[in-house]
């Protein structure tokens, strides 16, 4: 898959630090990771509503408070939003109803980020989870390796709940370069037994303190092999962390994506990316 257009699709006023988007009924469901928000944006009529995550939610929390929501993906009439967990402050993950938006429970998961940690061989300056999938049985997590030890790593997880009941799988990948750095996980998504996955180089060795955008890549790792099939940069200058499907076919699979600009401004783009198929 060498054969790519990304175009610049709209822009979202009210928005900012946009980390994660589903597409589904022509609307999207977007997090920011400085906001105690999810956002529903229908692309019609533009409108905009916010559904709160957190109690007192506010946009632009401070950096030190934040909750950090970076993963959000769905299952059957729930939606999932996770906090990367590079803080302690950033160990949520929130159940959403589809229908009513309405937080059906807030889990702490401080115990599966240390077992994660723990099973990964990642040090906790080095954990940053910045993806997240569920397909009904299994947990999928993917780990940013953007901190001094470079661990991009794919958890799977399996059993009743991620607090006290689970069994884990760990693959590492080592990612291509942009411009001498290495790139790391910023998203993914399952579509036919592939996990598409967003990945971003940035010029600092810190899962807290952001670097120089280097540019972003696409590529999918086949499920049934744990293999990387393919990788393909797409820019040199933007900082993609969310990734949704759009559209799927036999010529060509088309994706919804969202940047994350690292401001206080509450302006967010979203861009298409179609890959030819054949």
């Amino acid at each position: 898959m060498e054969k790519f257009t990304l175009e610049l699709l709209f822009q979202i006023i009210g928005i900012g630090s946009a980390s994660g988007l589903i597409y589904k009924d022509n609307s999207l469901l977007i997090i920011g990771d400085n906001s105690g928000y999810l956002y529903e944006y229908h692309i019609y009529s533009q409108d905009l509503k916010r559904h709160p995550l957190l109690e007192n939610p506010t946009e632009n929390t401070p950096k030190k408070d934040k909750a950090d929501f970076e993963s959000i993906t769905h299952f059957g009439n729930s939606i999932y939003v996770f906090g990367s967990g590079s803080t302690e402050k950033r160990n949520k993950m929130i159940q959403v109803s589809s229908s009513h938006k309405k937080v059906i429970a807030s889990n702490d998961i401080t115990n599966l980020y240390a077992v994660l940690q723990s099973f990964g061989a990642i040090q906790p300056e080095d954990f940053n989870i910045e993806g997240a999938i569920y397909n009904g049985e299994n947990w999928f997590l993917l780990n940013r390796g953007n901190g001094s030890s470079n661990k991009n790593v794919l958890f799977t997880i399996e059993g009743k709940n991620l607090t006290d009941d689970f069994a884990i799988l760990s693959n590492e990948y080592k990612l291509p370069k942009i411009q001498g750095v290495r790139s790391s996980f910023t998203d993914g998504i399952l579509v036919d037994n592939h996990i598409y996955f967003l990945a971003t180089a940035e010029d600092t060795e810190s899962t807290y303190d952001d670097g120089e955008v280097l540019g972003s890549l696409i590529g999918s790792i086949n499920l049934k092999t744990m293999k990387i099939d393919f990788t393909q940069k797409i820019s040199s200058t933007h900082k993609f962390e969310g990734l949704t499907l759009y559209s799927n076919s036999e010529q060509k699979i088309e994706f919804l994506l969202c940047e994350d600009k690292d401001t206080e401004v509450l302006e967010t783009d979203i861009f298409k990316l179609t890959l030819d198929k054949k």
